[in-house]
């Protein structure tokens, strides 16, 4: 066999393993075996890369290796679970700035260009571009950074102009036009598009944002790897291509709303927020509860759902929850979880902690499975979760989260919700569940919180 025959041998058996990785993150059983082969995968077709005869400088890329992975590894291993929204975003952008550099590379180097290479590489440096620079945007909303915490304003018509003189430039370069200048005013357009689609968006849609930015990253990979001849860069950016745009698909679905308007109307503030917090016919009596109390409620109860949220990862409060599932379960009380698809903030957010506390996959329900369960449920233990139970997205017409399905929590019998204070979730919206005549507030850290009731339950 020819060297070009291992090159392809070894992309062969890459990609493959890609697939089979990718399949088996399905799932919280085999997402960790499905990962590791994923990156067997890719050090398979890093050893293709560098067997191909087209590939001159080892050295240049073992440093990129290396450089790599002594950031991203210590990176990984010591981020909170509560900053791994921040982490997939920032990981995701730079993808799309490599492959954005990627471009430059190959348009400053080439020469008479062929169209069919051309054109790839204009789009790639386009799509890594939004990518990148959307990535970090998202990045900062989930940090919570200052600037990034203020409410901007719609930028449909900016936006637009931006994306007509982006594609403009890109007709011009793919036309003929050999100016690198042309090139770099076509990354700073796309940059700031992607910047510009990003900053007005609510906190509520960061799990669309997340997955639709992470669908660019790979479409952009693919047409890098289409630029370069590269078999091994285009199976794996459609892949992620594919899988980001159904995951936004699905989120979005979720949420009753399209993918456009997610970018053109996002969640959070304006004055359907202001309106929502403001309404003189909710009563707003809180009625708060003890642990004491609560733990009679769960003990003598037959269904308890819990429904986690963003609260509960920031108390890393997950195996603090498993430990009073058990103590119920040990009681004969049913326990379920109720999964909202955006919950938290980027997609499958709560299935991961959950996964990671053991708590057993056939407990966590997803929306449309659990909704069914809610008018049977003695308890519905809401920890931290405040937009995906608000009652405003069925009926209240001037809330800017109505339409979107949420998690009937307030049809249970009785309900239970843990939070530090009456603060307004990450859409910056009032909730009407809190004030339900059937409604207890138990106010504290959650962690703490699940700690004091499991340790109530054991003294019954």
């Amino acid at each position: 066999m020819s060297r070009a025959d291992w090159v392809n041998l070894l992309y062969i058996v890459g990609f493959t393993l890609f697939i089979i990785g990718l399949r088996g993150v399905r799932g919280p059983r085999t997402a960790v075996r499905g990962n590791l082969i994923a990156a067997v995968g890719m050090g398979v077709a890093l050893a293709g890369t560098l067997l191909d005869e087209r590939i001159g400088d080892w050295a240049l890329i073992v440093v990129g290796v290396v450089i790599g992975t002594a950031v991203g590894v210590p990176a990984a291993r010591t981020v909170k679970m509560t900053a791994m929204p921040q982490m997939v975003a920032l990981f995701n952008g730079v993808g799309g700035g490599a492959v954005a550099l990627i471009s430059l590379v190959e348009y400053r180097e080439g020469h008479d260009i062929a169209l069919e290479a051309l054109i790839p590489i204009v789009f790639a440096a386009i799509i890594g571009s939004i990518s990148f620079w959307g990535s970090i945007v998202a990045f900062s909303k989930l940090q919570e950074l200052s600037w990034a915490k203020r409410r901007f304003p719609p930028l449909t018509l900016l936006n637009i102009g931006l994306a007509a003189a982006t594609v403009a430039v890109a007709a011009i370069i793919v036309a003929g036009a050999d100016a690198e200048l042309l090139f770099w005013l076509l990354l700073v357009l796309a940059g700031v598009l992607g910047i510009t689609a990003v900053l007005p968006i609510g906190g509520a849609d960061m799990p669309v944002v997340i997955s639709t930015l992470n669908a660019f990253t790979g479409l952009s990979a693919a047409a890098a790897g289409i630029a370069l001849d590269n078999t091994a860069l285009i199976v794996a950016g459609m892949l992620v291509g594919a899988s980001g745009s159904i995951l936004t698909k699905q989120m979005a679905d979720a949420m009753n709303r399209s993918v456009a308007n997610v970018f053109f109307g996002g969640f959070g503030g304006g004055a359907g927020a202001m309106v929502a917090a403001s309404d003189d016919d909710v009563d707003r009596t809180v009625r708060s509860t003890s642990a004491a109390d609560v733990a009679i409620q769960l003990s003598y109860a037959r269904l308890v759902v819990v429904v986690p949220g963003y609260g509960m990862a920031v108390a890393q409060a997950q195996r603090a929850v498993a430990d009073l599932a058990a103590e119920l379960e040990r009681r004969g009380v049913e326990v379920l979880y109720a999964i909202h698809p955006v919950a938290g903030r980027m997609p499958g957010h709560m299935n991961v902690l959950l996964a990671e506390a053991d708590v057993p996959y056939e407990q966590l329900k997803e929306m449309d499975d659990i909704n069914g369960e809610f008018a049977r449920t003695d308890v519905a233990l809401v920890i931290g979760a405040n937009d995906v139970t608000n009652p405003a997205a069925r009926n209240a017409r001037d809330s800017p989260i109505f339409g979107m399905p949420i998690l009937d929590v307030d049809k249970s019998s009785s309900i239970v919700v843990l939070k530090r204070s009456m603060a307004s979730g990450f859409a910056g919206i009032d909730n009407p569940l809190f004030y339900d005549q059937k409604t207890s507030m138990l106010f504290g850290d959650a962690k703490a919180s699940v700690a004091d009731i499991t340790s109530e339950v054991q003294a019954l």
